[in-house]
């Protein structure tokens, strides 16, 4: 996209004091005589699109139709195949003498230059029409109006100087007309004063329709770079999830059976040895149990990274899994035909287990309810409590990280819960992922 141009020397035009605008602007600043000739270099330009077109008629006006629309399809076809050259000279000329730097638009400067006569329904190609054969032409008019602001002011303000010289008799005569030569003197004064401004107002104009018009769509890109952040986002989700299932795969290869294979030794010493010193045995007895703890918590961390019946089975399998660990009565029902993808059901099952963990901790419940359907392409999950209620997600209660995981796959997090319950948690997801 090309850089928006933020009044003189790249300072915005808010943050400048009356005083030093006013300096900027005056006759002999470098930003006026900048202004001045960039939009005088403008006028052949602005003009090049119409004057390639009326070239054709200056040399032969055609009387009978067919010569007339023949002349009048040639003319056409001279203005289109002209605009890529003029946008890349205007483009040049904003950077050489701006450094105002407007981004190619692959639609319209790639390929051939004829490419546009057959893109004429690309929006690219019609915002450079409107450049060069309507905007451009009244910016050529306005950069006019600057110089023959800039020479009759030279002309009125110098009046003095030259007219002792003219004749009794010219009505610019110093001698006859001294009032009036003191009046125009004054009003050539005003229009020197004038010309910077009308110089900027002409340079802001044309940088702002040189970055609309010959530059790529701000909307469009706009929309784009939202589609590759989103694509982006979507590509770090799915590889946290597969690093997940590969930390699991690791864990579950690895140090998971190397301390199953040590709670069998220990648990085979603590049975069979025996003439051992009790403090040895009492050793073994609390190494064993230390071993089977550990086993115990590498399990549920496993579980909490990536269950493998998820990836196995499905949701169903593994929300079953969760309900029966819980101390409650959990009602589960779960149709998600045809399954999501792997990383919306990650996190749907992490959603169920953050919030049936939330209900035993906190809910002070006896049932807890459990829907997750499949609708069209959302997977709807509905955790609902007869607890207590009262559930706040600035709590620390878990719901500000389970509504972020939610917002990573762009879904919807939602929870209500009054004083004296019930609670529902309802979280949609997305599966057109």
């Amino acid at each position: 996209m090309g850089t928006r141009h933020q009044g003189q020397y790249g300072c915005p035009m808010a943050s400048i004091s009356p005083a030093r605008r006013a300096l900027e602007h005056a006759p002999w600043s470098r930003a006026t005589w900048r202004d001045t000739a960039f939009v005088a270099s403008g006028v052949p330009l602005q003009f090049a699109g119409w004057t390639i077109g009326a070239a054709f008629w200056t040399v032969w006006i055609p009387v009978n139709l067919v010569p007339l629309v023949v002349l009048a399809t040639v003319s056409l076809l001279a203005m289109l195949l002209a605009l890529r050259p003029l946008t890349s000279w205007q483009r040049e000329r904003c950077w050489a003498m701006l450094g105002l730097e407007i981004s190619r638009m692959p639609d319209f400067d790639d390929g051939r230059p004829w490419d546009a006569l057959r893109n004429l329904r690309s929006p690219e190609v019609w915002r450079v029409i409107r450049y060069h054969l309507v905007v451009g032409p009244f910016l050529a008019v306005g950069a006019l109006t600057t110089l023959a602001t800039w020479m009759a002011g030279a002309f009125l303000a110098t009046c003095a100087s030259y007219a002792w010289a003219l004749p009794y008799s010219n009505p610019l005569s110093l001698s006859a007309h001294a009032i009036r030569i003191g009046v125009l003197s004054g009003l050539g004064v005003l229009l020197l004063l004038a010309a910077p401004w009308v110089a900027a107002a002409v340079r802001r104009a044309d940088a702002r329709a040189a970055v609309t018009l010959l530059g790529p769509d701000r909307a469009a890109e706009l929309e784009r770079r939202v589609e590759d952040l989103a694509e982006k986002r979507a590509s770090v989700v799915d590889a946290a999830d597969l690093e997940r299932r590969r930390i699991e795969r690791d864990l579950h290869d690895g140090a998971q059976q190397r301390l199953v294979s040590l709670a069998l030794n220990l648990g085979l010493a603590r049975e069979t040895l025996s003439g051992v010193p009790d403090e040895a045995m009492q050793v073994i007895i609390e190494a064993h149990e230390e071993a089977k703890e550990a086993l115990t918590e590498l399990r549920n961390l496993i579980r909490g990274l990536h269950p493998a019946v998820l990836e196995d089975r499905g949701l169903d399998a593994a929300l079953s899994g969760v309900a029966a660990r819980v101390p409650l009565e959990v009602a589960l029902r779960v149709e998600v035909e045809p399954r999501a993808s792997s990383t919306v059901e990650a996190v749907a099952y992490f959603v169920v287990s953050e919030a049936l963990t939330n209900v035993v901790k906190h809910a002070r419940a006896s049932a807890v309810e459990v829907t997750v359907l499949r609708e069209g392409d959302t997977l709807r999950v509905v955790v609902t409590d007869d607890g207590v209620g009262g559930a706040d997600p600035s709590g620390g209660t878990g719901l500000t990280g389970l509504a972020r995981r939610v917002q990573s796959v762009d879904g919807t997090f939602r929870i209500s819960s009054p004083a004296g319950g019930p609670t529902t948690v309802t979280v949609e997801l997305p599966c057109a992922l």
